[in-house]
């Protein structure tokens, strides 16, 4: 009965990619590495193996239908999975369909997105540092999105999470290599005083220059609804690369700005950060070597620094395995070192 109700699925999905007018497709990524694990402020040193090293593993369905006119519907839904034990999800508490949850009509006044999908700041910070989407490794994105939780206190520079629940989403059509997404996240909490998260950014590709940037006002948390953040956080990052073939260097700067009127905040937090990035990747047989230094000052006077480099090789247009060494510093507290070796895999 089983392999009948298989067969009888991929007779259906066939039918429909005949057509010509419908696909759906499955798909997703797995990464898991071996690592011994120290951030700034860490007590002490933790062995695993952990899930998404070099980027954060899921999987899901996504598809199109075109409308005939220029028009086509599509829809996404994918689910992020920690492949080290199977839990799912990025954290405890996460949604199930986390990373995407939405329908889109595009056409040539571009696509319109409702639902949940990326925040502003996800695309630039991935675009903008060697190491992509490495919640683990890539500094940048360290400092914008994973706060520690552990004696530094340390906040993240980011408070909205890089995707973004209950939100109207326009894409423009690519001109001459940029493009741009204008995003609103209602917040649906009641008495919520208008309380929402707007945002914008911009990507340009022209040969191999690469310029990016984002703005976002947060004032409610994610994902899922969404509670009140107690405060009004507004950040900007700019970033650009030139890939030269033979090193592709990176630059990126960024600030936070905390409105504190009337909030209860931890001591930890700040009203002002800075970050500054440093980075570059060079080709070295059939990978590449990565390597990206990370700055953060916050208006108390403490900063951070955190350089990871290492190498990421090529075994097929699918798979890669990397080693990855960081270092990570914060100001008065603990160094930390890690290392990790790891594989992904796209499906």
């Amino acid at each position: 009965m089983y392999v009948k109700t298989l067969a009888a699925c991929a007779a259906a999905l066939c039918t429909l990619t005949a057509h010509g007018q419908s696909s759906v497709q499955l798909s997703g990524l797995t990464d898991v590495y071996v690592g011994s694990m120290k951030m700034a402020g860490d007590a002490h040193r933790t062995s695993a193996v952990n899930s998404g090293g070099m980027t954060t593993s899921w999987f899901g369905l996504s598809g199109t239908e075109d409308l005939g006119g220029g028009l086509k519907a599509g829809f996404a839904i994918t689910s992020f999975i920690q492949v080290d034990d199977g839990t799912q999800g990025r954290f405890l508490g996460d949604t199930f369909f986390s990373r995407d949850a939405n329908v889109s009509l595009s056409g040539g006044f571009g696509t319109v997105r409702l639902g949940r999908w990326l925040a502003p700041n996800f695309l630039p910070s991935v675009i903008g540092n060697p190491m992509g989407d490495s919640f683990t490794f890539a500094p940048l994105i360290l400092h914008m999105n994973v706060p520690l939780f552990n004696a530094s206190g340390w906040q993240a520079t980011t408070p909205a999470d890089t995707g973004w629940s209950n939100q109207v989403a326009y894409t423009t059509p690519n001109i001459g290599g940029f493009e741009a997404n204008l995003q609103y996240q209602f917040g649906e909490q009641p008495g919520d005083n208008g309380k929402k998260n707007i945002g914008a950014n911009f990507l340009y590709f022209g040969g191999p220059l690469t310029v990016t940037g984002y703005y976002e006002r947060d004032q409610i948390g994610n994902p899922g609804s969404g509670a009140y953040l107690g405060t009004t956080k507004k950040d900007w990052m700019l970033g650009a690369s030139y890939d030269f073939k033979v090193v592709k260097p990176y630059l990126s700067y960024g600030e936070t700005k905390v409105d504190d009127a009337g909030a209860a905040v931890p001591p930890s937090a700040f009203s002002k950060a800075k970050t500054w990035q440093l980075g570059a990747s060079a080709p070295v047989g059939a990978g590449s070597v990565l390597a990206s230094w990370v700055r953060t000052k916050i208006d108390s006077g403490a900063s951070r620094k955190t350089f990871t480099v290492g190498y990421d090789y090529n075994l097929s247009k699918r798979t890669d395995v990397y080693a990855m060494l960081m270092n990570d510093r914060i100001t008065h507290q603990e160094t930390g070192n890690s290392v990790g070796v790891g594989m992904r895999h796209r499906f």
